[in-house]
């Protein structure tokens, strides 16, 4: 049998998705599995690490298994992505030390307020491209310093997501520059720099961070272990792989520098690939998967993830994107007319906003239904995500239509929403899973079966072209104002009512 497909393992915050692709990014099948988020205490946003390999390893098999007996044969190699950020920490053994913390987390708030009054705020933009938010591997790894000094002790490794995978899978420690741009390396230089660890005075763990290998490196190949949990063949080369922004990136074709992307999903992220670094603290600068290059992007916990806690805690189905969200965008669809009577910050897990902002509906009546909160709350979804493109506009030339992606992306009424609130034409490509074929892609570079993430035969085609509507344009701008006004007089109440540290 001829290996000629592609493996991209994507592994979100609380989906893994393991998707098929031909050489060219055509989808062959798919598998996924799920896996809710811990929240042990106030501001604990944690995972099972046993129970990620887990999910994994079940979305991979399912994937091979809807492509038919020999599926695992004709696998050329394998491409990781995961959410970056955060912290999986393992000993020599290559056993967890405790559960992973993920980037939604915001223990580490006190840590950020001791260093903003200092110069290693500063410093640390100059030197990396970014400040440190509260679910950096800095700020998490000088949390544990204070309060959990044991487990850094026993760890011997300490990985992003898709690093953690990927030991699994071959028992190979490693990471690649987009990852490793995260908190240590320095933004010119591109390795992990002594200065950086001694700022946030982690000079200590600098061994126990992983070797840094191209993105489109094999990095180890499957071992008889995971072969025979997944179906995939002993030996498959896997390559290193890449954080998923960036994997996302590449699944839709958004890598042409000075273009925007914009990816709607857990996280509200506002990306444009650069040919140099452009330090701001409103956003972060990292390293791109081409050598040479760099992805600017502006973040924040605060996308899609809060139509998910929307509909948890009203009792509704959170499964999308399938029929829940088409039948949300009717509901919506129904209350477009008119104003916005209803507001929503939408940072239940966090905000880019100094001030301790949480999730708030503000102006609702007795006649507000569902709809208008639904309405309300995907509005606040792409205000937030303005936010943060006109800070990326302030000093960056962007030209041209945003491509689209994550769960947003679904949804007709929710991607004409970021056209009319941006007041650009909006992007989406026919590509359901960005950021596992981004990994696919990647891996195809690794085995040779594609020339480079641009090499035309690996190209994307338009679903759908949203062109902003003067009257949703107007009615969208003056929300954002009303949005803008509301962050600056909640602030004060919003500390006070913040959980105890």
């Amino acid at each position: 049998m001829a290996r000629d497909l592609v493996l991209g393992v994507d592994a979100g915050h609380t989906t893994t998705k393991a998707v098929l692709f031909d050489a060219a990014g055509r989808q062959v099948a798919q598998g996924s599995d799920t896996l809710p988020l811990n929240t042990p205490h106030p501001r604990w946003v944690e995972r099972d690490m046993d129970d990620v390999w887990r999910t994994a390893f079940r979305a991979v098999e399912a994937c091979l298994t809807a492509a038919g007996p020999g599926a695992g044969r004709a696998v050329a190699a394998v491409g990781l992505t995961g959410h970056g950020d955060g912290l999986y920490a393992v000993d020599a053994r290559g056993r967890p030390v405790r559960a992973a913390i993920v980037a939604m987390d915001t223990r580490a708030g006190p840590v950020l307020e001791a260093w903003r009054s200092t110069s290693v705020w500063s410093r640390a933009l100059v030197l990396s491209g970014t400040v440190p938010f509260a679910g950096s591997p800095a700020a998490l790894l000088a949390w544990l310093e204070r309060h959990e000094p044991e487990a850094l002790e026993r760890a011997r490794w300490l990985l992003a997501c898709k690093d953690w995978l990927r030991l699994r899978l071959t028992g190979a420690v490693a990471t690649d520059p987009t990852d490793a741009s995260a908190s240590f390396t320095d933004m010119h230089r591109c390795g992990y720099s002594a200065e950086l660890l001694d700022l946030y005075r982690l000079g200590v763990l600098a061994d126990k961070l992983p070797p840094v290998l191209p993105c489109d490196a094999i990095s180890g190949t499957v071992t008889g272990e995971a072969a025979a949990a997944t179906g995939l063949t002993a030996g498959t080369p896997v390559v290193t792989g890449a954080h998923d922004v960036d994997a996302a990136a590449i699944g839709i074709g958004g890598t042409v520098p000075g273009e925007l992307c914009l990816i709607a999903g857990t996280f509200s992220i506002n990306q444009v690939v650069s040919e140099r670094p452009i330090v701001d603290p409103r956003w972060q600068v990292r390293r791109f998967v081409r050598p040479g290059q760099w992805m600017t992007m502006s973040t924040s916990p605060a996308s899609v993830a809060n139509l998910e806690w929307f509909l948890r805690v009203t009792g509704a189905s959170a499964e999308h994107p399938g029929g829940v969200l088409e039948a949300i965008g009717r509901e919506v669809q129904a209350h477009l007319t008119g104003p916005s009577e209803v507001l929503f910050h939408p940072f239940v897990y966090g905000s880019p906003h100094p001030q301790p902002m949480s999730g708030t509906f503000l102006g609702m009546r007795g006649w507000h239904d569902r709809g208008h909160l639904l309405r309300a709350l995907m509005e606040g979804v792409v205000l937030n995500h303005r936010w943060h493109v006109d800070a990326l506009c302030s000093r960056l030339v962007i030209t041209g239509p945003a491509r689209l992606t994550g769960g947003a992306a679904h949804s007709p009424v929710w991607s004409q929403m970021f056209a009319d609130a941006l007041g650009r034409p909006i992007v989406v490509t026919d590509v359901a899973e960005s950021a596992a074929r981004g990994a696919a892609l990647i891996a195809a570079c690794g085995v040779g079966l594609l020339d480079g993430i641009e090499d035309p035969r690996a190209g994307t085609a338009v679903l759908r072209l949203h062109e902003p509507h003067a009257d949703r344009v107007a009615v969208l701008e003056e929300a954002y104002q009303v949005h803008l006004e509301a962050l600056t007089a909640l602030g004060p109440i919003c500390d006070h009512l913040a959980p105890p540290d």
